[in-house]
């Protein structure tokens, strides 16, 4: 049972296919941020999840051309989906991009940021683990009218 020949040891799991996987925490999928994300942005959190590996979390990409090779074709629908995975505190904007040819770098939240060359200053302090948990509501909460309703009276 100890030799080189059995799966187990060399770490081959049997009942799943080969190959590295996403480790997406349950906290992520089941905070009320993700609940309010649309579907492409959904999408595109599993795509940049997909991105790490090891030690790169910071240097995650989102531009068109590296998103155009998955299958993304519009502009518009990544724009979308980024915004608001920023805005949910999912992923972190570690080197902002600029034209003609640097891309932005990002990190999610739910894992700890790697420390790399060539952040933007101030990255390493703003960085937020878990941010999506602190997110407050993306949309006004409070739909109960005012305590007092002055009448207006309508003229011909």
């Amino acid at each position: 049972m100890a030799n080189a020949r059995n799966p187990k040891r060399r770490g081959y799991a049997i009942d799943r296919d080969h190959g590295s996987f996403i480790a997406l925490p349950w906290s992520v999928l089941d905070c009320p941020a993700y609940a309010r994300l649309s579907h492409p942005a959904k999408a595109l959190l599993l795509e940049v999840a997909r991105q790490f590996v090891k030690d790169n979390n910071g240097r995650l990409l989102i531009s068109r051309a590296h998103m155009a090779k998955r299958g993304w074709k519009s502009s518009d629908t990544i724009t979308n989906a980024k915004r608001q995975l920023l805005e949910g505190g999912f992923i972190y904007e570690t080197v902002m991009g600029h034209r003609p040819n640097k891309a932005s770098w990002y990190a999610v939240t739910w894992l700890g940021l790697d420390k790399l060359p060539g952040y933007d200053f101030g990255a390493l302090e703003g960085f937020k683990r878990s941010a999506y948990l602190q997110n407050s509501a993306l949309k006004i909460t409070n739909l109960r009218p005012p305590a007092v309703t002055v009448k207006t009276t309508i003229a011909p």
